[in-house]
């Protein structure tokens, strides 16, 4: 007499990864509070009215992710890209003065390489907070393409350990956003 077939099958899609990670591999970078609502310290300043939440600094690569906090309408800065720029607005709005579109909440934003423009949060609009993944440096300019400045990773990590030493944070806070 034949008994029905009782065992139970695991989902082998639930078994966790068995093997060893690579030697060299870096850790996971996992920020659970990526807009710093418990600890305002961790934004780092640009400006009396922009700040910015370091999310990730790439100093193999060249690049750096963070979130983008304005708190008045104006011009912000006028830059050119020496790499492609992905940006993801989560509150508010901004354009550029050489588009005619305007980035809103929910809106995706790739910059190419070599795009020169002038961001600007239009009157009405009290915070702009966007996500911004910067490949390269930018190169901040007059309207005429005279270079007055840059940012790369290197210039926003020196002022973010700077300004983390300064609310006592302590410099090497920095750290745990570089890979």
């Amino acid at each position: 007499m034949n008994k029905p077939l009782t065992h139970t099958v695991t989902d082998r899609a639930r078994i966790a990864y068995q093997k060893p990670q690579p030697r060299d591999m870096r850790s996971d970078m996992v920020i659970l509070d990526g807009m710093s609502e418990s600890d305002p310290r961790v934004w780092v300043p640009l400006s009396q009215h922009v700040a910015s939440r370091p999310l990730q600094f790439n100093v193999t690569q060249g690049q750096y992710t963070h979130v983008l906090r304005v708190t008045k309408a104006g011009v912000i800065a006028r830059h050119r890209h020496s790499g492609g720029v992905h940006a993801w607005v989560f509150k508010g709005r901004w354009h550029y003065l050489e588009h005619d579109w305007v980035a809103e909440e929910g809106s995706y934003i790739f910059e190419p390489p070599g795009e020169t423009h002038t961001l600007v949060v239009p009157e009405g609009c009290t915070e702009m907070v966007t996500l911004f993944q910067v490949n390269g440096s930018l190169m901040y300019v007059d309207p005429q393409g005279v270079s007055t400045g840059y940012d790369d990773v290197f210039t926003r990590i020196d002022k973010a350990r700077a300004h983390y030493a300064a609310v006592g944070l302590g410099e090497d806070y920095v750290e745990r956003f570089i890979r």
